[in-house]
């Protein structure tokens, strides 16, 4: 399976611009029209008339601007999720052909998880280059990482392969839901100071919530596939979990 690639030039240049636009409100200009008289061809003229929206007295959306401290947050966000999406890419592509090799049944199963994280992959790719975010400068080492953690837990067997996603899922999926609740109560600020919440945020907590049901899916199928008959479960699921946390924190950072 070929992995999607990230270009890092399509964010390497204006890395300073803000994230205003998840926020700017859409303000409607007059518009300038030319048209001909009706007259003779001798007599004709131009003339110019300016033409507004019908629903021009409608009140402009009330918009707050983001602070410095949000703008962080979200290119953070941005940051560590297409990071942590990858790493998840990496880690189904190592491990599929021991396991599918060990248990041709996993072969759908596997596919199926690897689809949807490439899918997630690829949305965070679009979002940190429409928003000018800067990727994780750590990209060769998180890749080595998590091809790594693959194939090593995918040739202990199947059982660690799951107990590896178990783990894996379980951080991501409360990460997500760091994330959603920040924005929620992001937006129930706003809200309560008469402001409006722009309608790129809200899609961006749908696909949040979206994402974090998928991932919470596989945590859901590595447990029906025997992720707690590894052994030592314990050992190996608290290590990875570990390394995650770790993880995150870097890249939201680097």
């Amino acid at each position: 399976m070929s992995l999607p690639r990230i270009q890092p030039r399509l964010v390497r240049r204006n890395l300073q611009l803000p994230l205003h636009d998840f926020l700017i409100p859409t303000i409607s200009q007059p518009v300038r029209r030319r048209f001909l008289s009706t007259t003779s061809k001798n007599n004709a003229t131009v003339s110019t008339s300016s033409s507004s929206p019908a629903d021009s007295s409608k009140p402009l959306p009330k918009r707050k601007p983001l602070t410095k401290e949000q703008r962080d947050f979200l290119s953070s966000a941005l940051r560590v999720n297409q990071a942590g999406e990858l790493a998840a890419c990496l880690i189904y592509t190592a491990q599929t052909p021991p396991i599918v090799n060990a248990h041709p049944h996993l072969r759908p199963l596997m596919a199926h998880m690897y689809a949807q994280e490439e899918g997630h992959f690829n949305t965070f790719n679009s979002l940190i280059a429409k928003h000018r975010v800067r990727p994780t400068a750590l990209y060769p080492l998180w890749s080595v990482l998590a091809t790594g953690l693959g194939w090593s837990t995918a040739v202990m067997g199947r059982e660690a392969a799951m107990a590896c996603t178990e783990a894996v899922e379980t951080e991501i999926g409360g990460h997500y839901n760091n994330q959603i609740r920040t924005l929620l109560e992001m937006f129930e600020q706003w809200e309560a100071e008469g402001y409006e919440v722009g309608e790129e945020l809200q899609d961006l907590v749908k696909t949040l919530r979206r994402i974090r049901d998928e991932e919470l899916e596989h945590l859901d199928h590595a447990v029906d596939n025997d992720a707690k008959k590894a052994e030592p479960h314990w050992l190996l699921t608290n290590a990875i979990r570990l390394g995650c946390r770790g993880a995150i924190w870097v890249s939201e950072r680097v």
